[in-house]
């Protein structure tokens, strides 16, 4: 391994190179979110002295991991620890030198709550001739907490300044940043999905890719209000910046847990609101009128994303994941579905609102269907697959290019239980198929992955992020026309086969 050094806007920077790759990492892009700067906007990163060292990830930001015996920890790999200079990204380049080379900036899922960069390793889109770049960025309370007094969506507006310090110092290390693409993951999908609609990022990426994630997944601000003062209540500190800035990091995120748990054992839409519960996401970006002057559907159905590619879709059994984790997929009865989808409770109403002829539609379409699998099919159309063809009709009509997939390859063996699932098709984007368990979901990939469908998405994803065509027939709201990525992967016209509602 020998070192690589580039100069940017703030100094001299040393990464490192192996296998013909040059790696930088845990470079900082604003100032540590912490003491006068915690609970505010980011802050530039100040300049400094001689070379620093970039040859290691860096900080995360504070955020609650699943305890090591939770089902979820050894499906998340996470290398980083959290610390307060947690605002820092990672690049990887082919040739610091080349100059315009495609960008693409991935934003890492966690249901808001959690969520490194330090978890992806974006060489093998370097060794294709893609400067990759991985971000951090708050999560939970330090990143999305709403208070009267403002600071509304700091973790959208960390990804900004990660954007922003892309666009200032991408040059340096090969890139073009005029052909920058941001993509993501659940809820780094949703970010994306939500920065097509944001002011404040216009102009700072040409393309955009969700993945299992699209345009949906935010709330009002008296909702979030509703929010911050109940976790304000507990800690018996006034529902104010300053309040809260008297609570260790640790103590808020312990706090934000408990809240989460009890309205999870305690769903009163009074308490908590409709939009809040059916999502069970306490923290998500909000409609503040500042950063996000509304819904970010309707912005893009204006055509606030006119001008950028898009390419969205989702996996056959996204919500297997946590269906199958939780244990709960052989204990749902018939009467329990009945109730979950039904008209009839509020949090039904709120989140699938379908009629006793709907769960019939579904029942017909799966007839060897058990009701834990159904209940499942119905959480992925309304987390995943129904929001990305909403995204992908509103952004249709714009004259930049609008694409849908599907991930269907269903694992072998144990894993075979879990299906097309959550967040499984990562490993195939990054093509990391060899790196096995040290990933995303890494032990549930099985022995031996087709690497044939790693090449043609990772290779679907390169051609996107370099010329805005992934290389099948773009998106019209008629014939729905779909990538589906399988063991053999091939373009469909089937409205039928992507959504069920």
């Amino acid at each position: 391994m020998t070192s690589t050094v580039v100069s940017i806007d703030h100094g001299l920077l040393r990464g490192s190179f192996a296998g013909g790759v040059h790696s930088f990492k845990g470079v900082p892009y604003a100032e540590p979110p912490f003491g006068a700067g915690r609970l505010r906007p980011p802050r530039a990163v100040a300049p400094w002295s001689g070379v620093r060292d970039a040859i290691a990830f860096g900080a995360e930001p504070p955020q609650l991991r699943p305890p090591g015996d939770h089902p979820a920890a050894a499906m998340v790999w996470d290398p980083a620890e959290p610390g307060e200079d947690c605002l820092n990204l990672n690049i990887w380049t082919p040739d610091p030198i080349a100059g315009g080379l495609p960008v693409m900036v991935w934003i890492p899922g966690g249901m808001f709550e959690v969520g490194s960069g330090a978890s992806y390793d974006g060489s093998r889109f370097a060794r294709d001739g893609v400067v990759c770049v991985t971000i951090n960025y708050r999560v939970a309370t330090e990143g999305f907490l709403y208070l009267a007094d403002g600071g509304a969506n700091l973790g959208l507006l960390d990804q900004i300044a990660a954007l922003e310090w892309v666009h200032d110092n991408i040059a340096a290390f090969g890139g073009d940043r005029e052909n920058v693409t941001i993509f993501g993951e659940s809820a780094g999908a949703m970010s994306v999905g939500t920065l097509l609609a944001v002011p404040r990022a216009q102009g700072l990426f040409r393309r955009a890719i969700c993945q299992s994630g699209a345009a949906d997944r935010v709330v009002p601000a008296e909702t979030a209000l509703r929010m911050g003062r109940e976790l304000a209540d507990r800690l018996g500190v006034d529902a104010t910046r300053e309040g809260i800035e008297t609570i260790p990091p640790e103590r808020l995120l312990l706090a934000a847990a408990e809240l989460k748990a009890d309205m999870l054992a305690h769903p009163d839409p009074l308490r908590w609101s409709l939009e809040v519960i059916a999502s069970a996401l306490p923290w998500q970006p909000v409609i503040d009128g500042d950063v996000l002057p509304e819904h970010p559907i309707d912005r893009i159905a204006a055509g606030a994303a006119g001008d950028v590619d898009v390419m969205v879709g989702s996996n056959t059994d996204d919500w297997r994941l946590f269906v199958v984790a939780n244990g709960s997929m052989d204990r749902v009865t018939d009467a329990i579905l009945a109730g979950a989808v039904s008209d009839h409770g509020f949090e039904a109403a709120a989140a699938y609102g379908l009629s006793a002829d709907d769960l019939a539609a579904y029942r017909a379409a799966h007839p060897g269907a058990g009701p834990g699998e159904l209940l499942a099919l119905i959480e992925t159309d309304w987390w995943c697959r129904i929001p990305a063809l909403r995204l992908a009709d509103a952004h249709a009509p714009a004259r930049s290019g609008t694409y849908l997939y599907e991930f269907a390859w269903r694992p072998p063996g144990p894993g075979g239980m879990f299906g097309a699932c959550h967040a499984l098709e990562i490993a195939f984007v990054f093509d990391t198929l060899d790196l096995g368990p040290n990933q995303m979901l890494g032990p549930m990939l099985g022995g031996d992955p087709p690497q044939e469908l790693a090449d043609a998405m990772h290779g679907a994803w390169v051609a996107f992020a370099a010329t805005g065509n992934p290389g099948w027939p773009k998106y019209d709201p008629d014939r729905r026309a779909t990538m589906r990525f399988d063991t053999v992967s091939r373009a469909i016209e089937d409205p039928r086969s992507f959504a069920r509602s």
